[in-house]
């Protein structure tokens, strides 16, 4: 998990290099076939990814996104009507039976269908009209990480398609911001020995990662055995937050941008509780760091100006120490984060 956590950087760099002339060509079918609406398939981390997926369209094209529920299909034999949409299933293997028994039902109703998958040979790559393979090479752990990040990339690259304001050089940009994360490791493993004992946990997110959230909880879970619930701000306002008491930990992703009044809200009231506070930011949110009770912070400025929101690259570099404070977490339980308990790399589910 960690070698392939450290692979990251050249892995997006190789899937924008190799990807870049094929989305070029599939912005200009687009603009002669704009979708009404975008569906996304997917389960595990590349749902999580879906989400993030949600988002970031819907924010920057306009268009009005959902995620599948893949057992209207599989279980209650549903047909909903695909026509005029964009359908995108995700999957790291690519065989993963119901995401892509939806792909198969909606390009048979005539829907464009994109697969993002990191097996250039798999079924969902052989379904998908037009196929963006994440340069990830070969997965080992079962903890997905860098085809998570390449699934992000790759979602990004959509959005240009579609038309998003979102430009290449900046995006270009995105393995270095990944890099300048990785170079926090040694100082996440020193911060990750003070969680040994930690069973329980919060994760926050809002906007463009509130995806990182539930991908954190869910490494916390599969690779710690920790019971990490997932939130955005809101929705940790609106009950949960009773839960919270001295010294629970709360993990939380913190840009700069209009989602920050709401987490500094969040993080004001987690101080007031005696709640321990470890956020993730980046040297453009200085405010952060004074309020949290630990602070990892990427060593670099990742706030932009212009029509997209300020925050709109920090979601690839902001999981990096995530996976990273999972993994040595791990591995000071005493635990095996590349072979966790009654798992495989593969899950198929109908």
């Amino acid at each position: 998990m960690l070698a392939e956590i450290r692979q990251q950087p050249a892995a997006l760099a190789k899937t924008l290099a190799a990807e870049l002339r094929a989305t070029e060509r599939l912005k200009k079918f687009l603009a002669t076939r704009r979708p009404k609406f975008i569906v996304l398939a997917a389960r595990g981390t590349s749902d999580n990814a879906a989400q993030f997926g949600r988002y970031l369209l819907e924010i920057a094209t306009g268009i009005p996104v959902s995620l599948a529920a893949p057992s209207i299909h599989t279980l209650y034999e549903a047909s909903p009507d695909f026509k005029d949409a964009l359908v995108v299933a995700i999957s790291q293997s690519g065989e993963s039976t119901d995401t892509n028994l939806v792909l198969e039902k909606a390009r048979a109703q005539g829907a464009f269908t994109i697969g993002i998958t990191n097996e250039a040979n798999s079924s969902l790559a052989k379904l998908a009209e037009h196929v963006f393979l994440v340069r990830a090479g070969r997965e080992k752990s079962v903890a997905a990480t860098k085809t998570y990040t390449g699934q992000l990339l790759a979602i990004y690259m959509i959005a240009y398609a579609l038309g998003a304001p979102i430009a290449l050089d900046e995006l270009r940009q995105v393995p270095d911001w990944t890099a300048k994360a990785l170079s926090l490791d040694d100082d996440i493993k020193i911060r990750a020995e003070r969680y040994r004992f930690m069973d329980h946990a919060v994760v926050v997110g809002r906007g463009l990662n509130y995806s990182n959230a539930f991908e954190f909880a869910l490494k916390l879970m599969e690779t710690c055995y920790v019971v990490a619930e997932r939130f955005s701000s809101a929705d940790l306002m609106h009950g949960p937050i009773a839960m919270v008491g001295p010294s629970f930990p709360s993990f939380l992703f913190a840009p700069a941008g209009v989602t920050w009044p709401s987490m500094k809200e969040m993080m004001e009231k987690l101080r007031s509780l005696g709640a321990e506070s470890l956020v993730i930011t980046d040297q453009s949110n200085a405010e952060a760091e004074k309020l949290a009770t630990r602070a990892i912070v990427i060593p670099a400025s990742l706030q932009r100006k212009g029509a997209a929101p300020a925050e709109l690259f920090t979601p690839i570099p902001y999981i990096v120490p995530a996976q990273l404070f999972a993994a040595h977490l791990a591995v000071i339980k005493g635990l095996n984060p590349d072979q966790p308990r009654t798992l495989s790399k593969v899950t198929k589910t109908m």
